[in-house]
């Protein structure tokens, strides 16, 4: 069975705990967490993921930032990111779809809602 790979960058460990437990929920799925956007840039540089999500507001490197970089990266550019964030104002949302997000989901998530994104986005059923 093909394994996805998923690297979630979020500095709150409660909310990565919860994102965690809700794609734990998919079968053949590794989860990857990254505390900030150094952490997550590190390591989407030195490995291979399938997908990620993304948290905007991050100290040492926002999402935004880390959005940018990977969008800018030929290796990395086609890899979907979902941004999950505090942050519901449309302007915020076009920023990040605008820099090359999949997807924009708000907090407070739902896990029924980051599981049928995270499955259409690697097509999976």
């Amino acid at each position: 069975m093909e394994k996805h790979r998923v690297l979630i960058v979020e500095d709150s460990p409660t909310m990565r705990q919860l994102l965690v437990f809700a794609l734990r929920r998919l079968r053949g799925v590794e989860i990857v967490e990254a505390q900030d956007g150094m952490d997550g840039l590190r390591k989407v540089s030195s490995d291979h993921y399938d997908i990620a999500l993304i948290d905007i507001n991050m100290p040492v490197m926002d999402g935004l930032k880390l959005i940018r970089l990977i969008r800018g990266e030929d290796a990395l550019k086609d890899i979907p990111i979902v941004v999950i964030t505090t942050e519901g104002a449309r302007e915020d949302r076009d920023r990040a779809l605008a820099l090359g997000a999949n997807e924009y989901l708000t907090k407070p998530i739902q896990a029924n809602r980051v599981l049928s994104v995270v499955r259409s986005l690697l097509k999976v059923g």
